[in-house]
Order: structure tokens, then C-alpha cells, then sequence
């Protein structure tokens, strides 16, 4: 009976140390980002030219990659960028804006800001360069590059999740264990 009475005292303690420990994981695993449309630059696109619609198709689906592969094993919760698209439009091509992506996903809720662009040398090769850096800091957390050798969905998906698993979370993010 004494045993039963001290389990029955034990199980509210119990049952608050595993909400906030569910809680603390949640937190973590909550980690926000904005990972902004994957662009090009591209030097036959000069004026604001707008990139041919497969290349736009292409840098769709790495977008679209990286979120889901950034999701899945990094832990990161892509914010809705639509609140802040007027912005995003004043300051593209954003990975020439010096810094502007930090306010940007700030203003959205995001501790990470991550961008994407495609250094285009030919039809057949492009460089893919990813970087994830601090919101608030501006500092670069992690950066990766991959030269793509071929122009189709297939190679171009290949090689955001190649990024992700190889350079941007070959470790841990910071912040993590």
C-alpha cells in the first residue's frame, strides 16, 4: 500500500517534467527559417530580364527541395515569406542585396534566413550555392556549392539534396546537439 501511495505521489512530477521536457523538444525542433526562391545569375539576362521558363522551373523545384529536405532532416520550419513579397521583390536579386535577407526573415519570424542562387557558365553548367546565415547577425552558419554538369529536373533536385546532406547539415546546425 505505502509503495502504491508513493507512485500516486510521484506521477503529477512525473507527468510535469515529461510536458516540459516535450515542450523543450518542441521549442527546439520549432527552429525557423526563411528560405527564400532559389534565383540565377545569369549574365545573358541583362536588363531584368527574366530567366528562361524551364531554368525558372528548375530553381522552383530546388526551392522546393531545400525546404522539404531542410524540414526533414534539419529540423527547420519554413515561415511564410508572402507577408514580407513586396520587399523581396524591391531587393532581388537578393543574393546581390548585401545583407538585406536578415530584416527580411526577421520581420517574418525567422531565426535563419537561407538563399539560393544558380551561377549559370552554359546551357549544360551551373554552380548551385546555398547559404544559411543568422538572421539577427547576418553571420553565414553554413554554405554549400555543387557544379551541375547537366540541365534536367533530375540533376538539379540531385544536387539541392546533395547541399543539404554534404555541406549545409553535414553537422549539426549551431544551436543544436
Amino acid at each position: 500500500m505505502r509503495l502504491r501511495a508513493r507512485l500516486c505521489a510521484l506521477l503529477p512530477a512525473l507527468a510535469l517534467l515529461s510536458v516540459a521536457s516535450g515542450a523543450a523538444l518542441s521549442e527546439e525542433a520549432a527552429r525557423k527559417a526563411a528560405i527564400f526562391p532559389a534565383e540565377v545569375n545569369d549574365p545573358t539576362l541583362a536588363y531584368g530580364r527574366k530567366p528562361l521558363p524551364a531554368d525558372q522551373k528548375r530553381l522552383d523545384l530546388v526551392t522546393e527541395v531545400l525546404r522539404q529536405q531542410l524540414a526533414e532532416k534539419g529540423g527547420l520550419e519554413s515561415v511564410d515569406l508572402s507577408p514580407q513579397a513586396a520587399e523581396i521583390r524591391k531587393e532581388s536579386p537578393l543574393y546581390k542585396c548585401n545583407g538585406c535577407t536578415g530584416p527580411i526573415a526577421k520581420a517574418l519570424g525567422a531565426e535563419l534566413a537561407v538563399t539560393t542562387f544558380a551561377d549559370k557558365g552554359a546551357n549544360q553548367l551551373f554552380s548551385l550555392v546555398v547559404t544559411i546565415a543568422n538572421a539577427e547577425s547576418g553571420q553565414v552558419v553554413r554554405q554549400g556549392q555543387v557544379v551541375i554538369r547537366a540541365n534536367t529536373d533530375d540533376d538539379w533536385s540531385h544536387a539541392a539534396r546533395w547541399i543539404v546532406k554534404n555541406r549545409l547539415l553535414a553537422e549539426p546546425l549551431p544551436g543544436r546537439s
